[in-house]
């Protein structure tokens, strides 16, 4: 079983960069407070990663 990433919007993405809010978006976030739970994946991480001051994640069974 692989671990799981629990994804929290915490901040706005308006005035962010473009390639963020594309990120939120295929990540699955819209609005603050929107949680999204995804396998832990390399690609996963990156995208976390482009975004980490946007997000709050916490890893879940």
């Amino acid at each position: 079983m692989m671990a799981r990433l629990k994804v929290t919007q915490t901040r706005s993405a308006i005035g962010g960069k473009q390639n963020q809010r594309d990120t939120l978006r295929t990540l699955g976030l819209k609005r603050i407070g929107d949680v999204v739970v995804k396998e832990d994946r390399p690609e996963i991480r990156g995208m976390v990663k482009t975004v980490t001051h946007l997000v709050a994640v916490e890893e879940v069974e």
